[in-house]
């Protein structure tokens, strides 16, 4: 359980060319903008109207500089081990080399939790800005298919729907992306490359245009009363019954920290950068630019236009509102462009949506390669990418985007995340300590202080989060653990190799 791959042997697999193996074809600039393509979506044009109805109100955008925070010190973490070991597979491949199999495959199977099921999340949003644009052209899908059959749903008029079948439009973005990353790594990456420049030019658009409109009564209060911080601080309650009754995370500053939690899936594009270091041109040089650039780009456009956006409307008109972004922008009067700011959001979920699967596939096929999982996920078509993998999330995050609620999905991708998260952080120590003198083209700076500040924060953000995302993260890690022990342990060639040697 606690074999641990060398990180020469990495290396060289990484490096090897040919049929069999991954393409490379990403550049710096690439990098980046598959960062960007993952980090900008569902996160901003979702659950940011979310977060400040339910949590923070207009602080936030204080939940997402804390998010951010928590996000740079793993993302220099990151940064350090993509530059190391530029090997398809992410926080996967650098726990194999740090912390042994075992750890590796948990938290490849946690990352199952940020990838794909953040896919599903972003298509379940993407079909709701799809059905305002056919609303613009005088038609519409029936309520019916746009939306899952276990929750209730408030409508613009104020009503309120409980009888969806199936979410249908996120069901056919899923399926057309998977299609899209079955042709090609270098043909999805300039399908991706459009879709980023045109949503950093609407979450522009918003800011530039919204700033003139905002009006300062909607931020005030900046920081929403929690009754329940008052009523702690005035001993009337004691410290189990603040979170017993309810009252952590509704506003105060307990919400901003938990909007925080919710808010942090809108940052994790930026560690799928890291699951195409076997297809970019120069890794050691490219990826901590991919990673830390596309970080530093989004923390800025998210902080303004979460300003902007709470601004123009009050933050309790964004409850229950699946397209926030186009209720705030109505109070602009730029009636004219609100077709074309659906077509950019729609764009920008789209490009999440395609980084997200393509990281997903990248993981299982790295695990694939160890033999921990069937080989049916490391098997490469003629465009040297592993299709049938593809074609398996294809159907599994479909199914999942067509019939899970959107704010269930969002705590189930930002926990696994955080865990994520943690794991690489600490790796960062355990690396540094076992093989100081490794080549690190890339360093993370004032190692330790750096990766404890990042487990601090990743713990005390998945505190934050509902129970009910720590339950469904114990039975996921659950059923990995027996698979693991079922099928994983008993093929990982890795084992294999260290008992010929013993023999």
């Amino acid at each position: 359980m606690w074999y641990k791959k060398s990180i020469a042997k990495l290396v060289a697999e990484a490096e090897q060319s040919g049929a069999g193996t991954l393409k490379r074809t990403l550049s710096s600039t690439g990098l980046i903008a598959l960062g960007i393509g993952a980090i900008i979506g569902a996160g901003l044009f979702s659950l940011t109207g979310i977060a400040a109805a339910e949590n923070a109100g207009p602080a936030v955008m204080l939940s997402f500089i804390i998010a951010a925070v928590g996000c740079a010190f793993a993302g220099l973490c990151y940064a350090e081990f993509a530059s190391m070991i530029p090997v398809a597979g992410s926080a996967y491949t650098y726990s194999y080399a740090t912390m042994g199999e075992f750890m590796a495959w948990i938290i490849g199977w946690d990352l199952v939790l940020e990838y794909a099921l953040a896919a599903a999340t972003v298509g379940a949003s993407w079909s709701q800005y799809f059905n305002e644009l056919l609303k613009i052209f005088g038609t519409s899908l029936p309520n019916e298919l746009l939306y899952s059959p276990w929750v209730e749903h408030h409508l613009s008029d104020g009503t309120t729907f409980s009888g969806g079948i199936v979410n249908l439009p996120a069901i056919v973005i899923v399926c057309l992306l998977s299609l899209l990353l079955i042709r090609g790594t270098q043909e999805s990456s300039f399908v991706n490359n459009i879709l980023v420049i045109m949503k950093i030019f609407v979450v522009l658009l918003f800011i530039a245009l919204g700033w003139q409109f905002i009006n300062p009564a909607n931020h005030t209060p900046f920081i929403p009363v929690n009754e329940g911080e008052a009523l702690l601080k005035e001993g009337k309650i004691g410290f189990f019954d603040f979170f017993k009754d309810g009252y952590f995370g509704h506003f105060g500053i307990s919400g901003v920290l938990r909007a925080a939690g919710v808010l942090f899936f809108a940052f994790v594009g930026f560690d799928a950068v890291s699951t195409a270091a076997q297809e970019a041109k120069n890794p050691k040089k490219g990826m901590p630019i991919g990673i830390i650039g596309s970080l530093i780009i989004c923390t800025i456009l998210y902080v303004l236009f979460s300003y902007v956006m709470t601004g123009l409307a009050n933050y309790t008109e964004f409850k229950g509102d699946a397209k926030p972004v186009a209720t705030a922008f109505e109070r602009t009067g730029y009636h004219f462009l609100n077709t074309a700011m659906i077509v950019t959001i729609i764009a920008g979920y789209t490009s999440v949506i395609l980084v997200m699967l393509l990281g997903q596939s990248r993981v299982f096929y790295s695990m694939s390669k160890d033999g921990l999982l069937p080989k049916v996920f490391s098997e490469l078509g003629k465009n040297q990418t592993p299709w049938k993998t593809n074609v398996i999330f294809m159907v599994f995050v479909s199914i999942f985007a067509g019939f899970v609620p959107v704010a269930e999905l969002g705590h189930m991708v930002s926990i696994g995340t955080l865990f994520a998260f943690t794991l690489v952080c600490i790796g960062i120590m355990v690396l540094r300590k076992r093989d100081p003198h490794a080549e690190r083209p890339f360093k993370t700076p004032f190692v330790p202080l750096i990766p404890i500040l990042g487990i601090i924060v990743c713990v005390l953000m998945m505190a934050s989060l509902p129970l009910e995302s720590w339950e469904r993260l114990g039975i996921w890690m659950l059923i990995g653990v027996v698979v693991y022990f079922v099928y994983g342990k008993k093929n990982s060639k890795l084992r294999k190799e260290h008992e010929n040697l013993n023999q």
